[in-house]
């Protein structure tokens, strides 16, 4: 899998701040000895840029005292690597700025609860365009565009670097899936890929109110939790914010019906349409 990014980004990210807090720096003093605007060095610690610029970056280094020749390098290549474009970027216009199918693109497992809906990864093209109509689109060149950019995403759990991928699924959301879609979920099960269901018998539960995925990456990167409440999407890194999740998960998972159990009801459901 290549290099995202997205990734390298966040990476960098990180490693600034590290770097700063390490000289016992506060963000005020670095900005006032840069004569660099108040928000931009947390605009750089928060990930909240697109194309870091060298020129920064060394500055950056030169006043947290970087002089060792290897870690200067590892810093700027990830400068380099943070600058080039991922897939998505030819698809701004579906994925905005990108950054969950940048981040998606290198993560270690995904692991996923979908309340309303079947997980993108998981949809057919039939379900895919189905979904992006009922969201407004009209226009057929549009809805063919978004169509395509779901299906290259699913690419992620293709090949032999594919993430871990698990998803639990309410049973409401596959109630309402076409044929296609629920023996399509059936098909790509593998041992690295399991989608269990969270039965409607389970009554009401802790995440009825945000569907969410968990993105873990190789070391160094920590998790991300991505979470779409409807009208907001929150990128969720804190440790106070991933150990919730983390519980969440557990206690979802738990819940919810074995693969095994999960299979039988899928198949029920398609002898039923």
């Amino acid at each position: 899998m290549s290099g995202s990014p997205t990734v390298r980004r966040r990476r960098l990210s990180h490693l600034l701040k590290e770097l700063r807090e390490a000289k016992g720096f506060t963000a005020q003093h670095v900005t006032d000895t840069l004569g660099w605007s108040r928000g931009k060095l947390t605009h750089i610690e928060q990930n909240q840029w697109k194309r870091p610029n060298r020129r920064d970056i060394e500055d950056l280094l030169d006043i947290y005292e970087v002089t060792d020749t290897e870690r200067r390098d590892a810093a700027l290549s990830l400068v380099r690597q943070s600058r080039q474009q991922g897939w998505w970027v030819s698809y701004s216009d579906v994925w905005g700025g990108g950054t969950f199918v940048g981040l998606e693109a290198e993560t270690r497992s995904i692991r996923t609860f979908e309340a309303l809906a079947i997980p993108g990864l998981l949809q057919t093209e039939e379900y895919a365009r189905t979904v992006i109509k009922s969201g407004g689109f009209t226009d057929e060149d549009e809805i063919d565009r978004r169509v395509q950019a779901r299906m290259i995403r699913k690419q992620v759990l293709a090949g032999p670097d594919a993430p871990l991928y698990w998803a639990v699924i309410d049973e409401a959301a596959l109630r309402k899936s076409p044929l296609g879609q629920l023996e399509h979920l059936l098909d790509v099960q593998s041992p690295r890929l399991g989608v269990q269901v969270l039965p409607d018998s389970a009554g009401p539960h802790a995440a009825l109110t945000a569907q969410f995925v968990i993105l873990d990456f190789p070391e160094p990167d920590p998790a991300v939790v991505y979470v779409d409440t409807g009208s907001d999407e929150l990128y969720l890194e804190k440790p106070p914010h991933l150990a919730r999740y983390e519980s969440l998960w557990r206690h979802i998972q738990a819940t919810a019906l074995s693969v095994e159990d999960s299979r039988s009801l899928i198949q029920s459901l398609i002898d039923l349409k």
